[in-house]
């Protein structure tokens, strides 16, 4: 019981400590800071373009009141932004790697050298 109250007591008191960030840790706050705003840009836009090509099939099936033949332009559009999703995250993750990588690599560097 004793042991039990002992790691309550620090967990709760490790909540009120201030917490020094490691190199890891920066580390690893910087890797998320590259891919994080693409992947949010690929959910995002993807989500939409399915939207878009659900909108024509609906459109084109008579689902939604309108003409077959705005409903495939609508498709097909849904298709075309669907098809260029994962090469503008691709792009995107590219150029914030390229923007990040001096000083990935720097604190990297200064990790493996002082192990």
């Amino acid at each position: 019981m004793m042991n039990e109250q002992f790691k309550e007591i620090n967990k709760i008191r490790g909540r009120y400590i201030a917490h020094e960030q490691t190199d890891v840790e920066k580390l690893r706050e910087l890797d998320k800071e590259v891919s994080l705003p693409a992947q949010i840009f690929a959910y995002i836009f993807g989500t939409v373009a399915a939207l878009v090509l659900g909108a024509g099939m609906c459109f084109a099936m008579g689902v939604i009141e309108g003409s077959m033949i705005l409903g495939i332009i609508i498709g097909v559009l849904g298709i075309g932004l669907v098809c260029i999703n994962y090469p503008m995250y691709k792009a995107i993750l590219s150029s914030r790697r390229n923007k990040y990588s001096e000083r990935i690599i720097t604190l990297s560097d200064e990790i493996l050298n002082n192990k």
